[in-house]
């Protein structure tokens, strides 16, 4: 391994550290304002026809622009009426 690589290594370790640092900062200037302002917890993404059901997926796939969210397996964009057929609580 030449002296290059190593420092390179050194230096990437080093923005990665500063970079969790400045982010952990961050998370907690926000969970003060939020308790200051009363918020007990952060808001969810989780649509309201999917909240406790078993199917929820949730993650979002692709790069860039491409990017689109799988809410479940049954309804991958979400179902839009007000109770979804294949909703499945917590055993």
């Amino acid at each position: 391994m030449n002296a290059s690589h190593t420092h390179f290594q050194s230096a990437n370790a080093c923005f990665r550290r500063s970079d969790h640092a400045r982010w952990h900062r961050q998370q907690s200037k926000r969970h003060i304002l939020r308790s200051q302002l009363g918020f007990s917890k952060p808001e969810t993404s989780r649509p309201e026809v999917c909240e406790g059901c078993i199917h929820y997926h949730g993650i979002a796939y692709g790069y860039g622009d491409q990017r689109s969210l799988l809410i479940c397996g049954f309804h991958p964009l979400g179902w839009l009426g007000e109770l979804c057929p294949d909703w499945c609580g917590e055993p």
